[in-house]
């Protein structure tokens, strides 16, 4: 997914609606991004319409603030991240007064990852989380940043090894 992000980002496009609805894969485990509805490719650093999916949408969209394209999707693409990882969505959406939410902006990370059940998820991935769900949108990670995240250089993530494993799991329910 963040190949595709990014070939949008390097072509000053914004999807603006990046969730699990909008991600198709195929048998041989291509992903393909849909539903361009909402994408945006003029002055995409200085937007202010209220796009996107409510849990899946960056705080500065809600609040009506004007928004840099870019720094949604990276917010989306963190909530899109957790749901695969956890199972579940991190908070029903990215406002002040929702408790999870709230919970991380409050700095009380212990307690929001023990009332997510995510107590024995690493650090690592604890942290690139957090930077996803970053506030202040000048303060979320970049394709590259992401990229060069500790928790995507480990061995808990292995693109290859996964995207083997699900091939041969595909390959056996034929």
């Amino acid at each position: 997914m963040l190949d595709s992000v990014e070939f949008m980002h390097s072509r000053r496009v914004v999807h603006r609606d990046l969730k699990l609805e909008n991600i198709l894969i195929d048998d041989n485990l291509n992903l393909k991004l849909a539903d361009f509805g909402f994408a945006c490719y003029k002055n995409i650093d200085a937007l202010n319409s209220y796009r996107g999916t409510m849990t899946y949408m960056a705080p500065e969209i809600k609040e009506g603030k004007q928004y840099k394209g870019t720094q949604v999707d990276m917010f989306s693409i963190g909530v899109i991240l957790f749901i695969i990882v956890q199972g579940i969505f991190p908070f029903k959406e990215a406002r002040k007064e929702e408790y999870f939410y709230n919970l991380l902006l409050t700095g009380k990370i212990d307690t929001y990852f023990q009332k997510v059940n995510g107590t024995d998820l690493s650090d690592d991935f604890k942290d690139l989380i957090l930077k996803f769900f970053s506030y202040d949108g000048e303060t979320r990670p970049t394709i590259e940043q992401v990229r060069a995240h500790p928790w995507m250089q480990s061995q808990t993530f292995n693109y290859e090894a996964t995207r083997s494993q699900m091939l041969e799991t595909l390959a056996q329910k034929q």
